[in-house]
């Protein structure tokens, strides 16, 4: 929650100051904003690599202290006589960089809770996930996170960028003070140089190398609340207040459904769960497409937009804390760092090829008609084949895990 209100605080306004103070064009703020994207979501190989290396702990730590410079680094250029562009997009490049570092640290932390839990002999294993509630506390910080930047924005840009740098590093201290790794058994330099290589396990893991690459979609799919759904407003001519809205809107969904829409999957099991959140997604993206096709009035079209984003979020809520919770069962033994950090740089891949497509095709003006089909259908397609795929993929690599564990004949015959 922390982490999300300084993030929210800070990144929100920087298309605005992209704009006003650097008098940038809307495709260059889109590059610039892509770009600190991609610095986080595709990075995060590395920073989950990093975590399985020298502890969770201290790479969520690092991480805290990279985002902090990044923020001031952002407010010192706007100190300058004239705003500084090149220090600008280091700042932007850095705030990327330290949520690539800390985030999958948090991940391996609250995978070792849940996996702790899950040994729990009262534990059901229908409890929700602990990934369920870092969501909604996730999603707490992120109403939240705006509603302070744009209090503290009467002082400027540069003010809000030093306070929330000087917010990241409290948060730092206080996980310093509080912050523990789980136990690792200790190695010999052999064993060292073993830990270090099967740390990149998920590389070498075709299978699930497989289930990141069906899941990616899933990021593609929401991430088209900041691209597509915007565009979609702005080509129907509706008012710019519906797009409050309709982040208002999400933030409501998640904060009530979360929590029953993971019970529900639990009680499905992963596999099924995982196939709803696919279909609710293109569901979404059909009823943009189907109504695109047709001529509404400007009443007509912003309902159609909720009922479509209300779909696509309940996906994401059923599909994505279902993905997240089953990496420790599919990485066995290994370490999860990087299998957390491939599925999300799967995911940033996947959102900056598939927004350069999606985005072209959105900007192409088109009468009502099927045409208009055409944009939606490159993400429905996509979606409806994770649908088929993926949850046959997931019960393989849950096979496969639960042979590895399984005791052998000896094991059975020692005890």
């Amino acid at each position: 929650m922390l982490f999300n209100i300084g993030f929210y605080a800070v990144v929100p306004f920087l298309a605005l100051v992209l704009t006003e103070d650097f008098g940038l064009a809307g495709a260059a703020v889109g590059l610039i904003l892509g770009v600190r994207t991609f610095a986080q979501q595709g990075l995060f190989i590395v920073g989950g690599t990093l975590a399985d290396r020298f502890g969770a702990r201290s790479i969520i730590l690092v991480g805290c202290a990279v985002r902090a410079l990044g923020f001031f680094t952002l407010a010192a250029s706007l100190f300058t006589g004239s705003p500084v562009l090149w220090l600008f997009i280091v700042g932007t490049l850095l705030t990327g960089f330290g949520g690539a570092l800390f985030s999958p640290g948090l991940n391996v932390l609250v995978a070792a809770a849940e996996t702790t839990r899950r040994g729990d002999k009262h534990s059901s294993p229908q409890r929700l996930t602990l990934f369920a509630w870092l969501s909604v506390t996730g999603e707490i910080g992120a109403v939240v996170g705006p509603l302070v930047g744009a209090a503290l924005w009467g002082w400027g840009f540069a003010t809000v960028a030093g306070l929330g740098a000087a917010f990241f590093l409290g948060i730092g201290v206080l996980l310093w003070r509080t912050l523990g790794d789980p136990p690792r058994p200790a190695t010999s330099h052999a064993g060292a140089t073993e830990s270090s290589r099967r740390s990149w396990g998920s590389l070498r893991d075709r299978r699930f190398i497989a289930f990141a690459g069906l899941h990616a979609v899933d990021l593609l799919a929401y991430n088209q609340l900041y691209l597509a759904i915007p565009l979609e407003l702005g080509r129907a001519e509706v008012a710019t207040q519906w797009l409050g809205l309709v982040f208002a809107w999400v933030s409501v969904l998640t904060l009530a459904l979360q929590l029953p829409i993971s019970w529900l999957a639990a009680r499905m099991g992963a596999p099924a769960a995982l196939r709803m959140g696919y279909v609710l997604g293109a569901l979404g993206f059909c009823v943009l497409g189907v109504s695109g096709m047709f001529s509404l009035d400007h009443e007509t079209v912003p309902v159609t937009i909720l009922a479509a984003v209300t779909l696509l979020a309940m996906g994401h809520m059923t599909a994505h804390p279902t993905a997240l919770g089953l990496i420790p069962r599919f990485a066995g033994a290994k370490p999860v760092g990087s299998y957390y950090g491939l599925l999300a740089t799967c995911g940033g891949v996947a959102v900056l090829l598939g927004n350069l497509l999606i985005g072209g095709l959105l900007n192409e003006p088109s009468p009502p008609g099927p045409a208009r089909l055409l944009p939606w259908l490159v993400l429905i397609v996509p979606l409806l084949l994770a649908a088929l795929l993926a949850p046959g993929v997931a019960r393989g690599l849950l096979a496969r895990s639960e042979k590895s564990t399984a005791p052998t004949v000896t094991e059975i015959q020692s005890r």
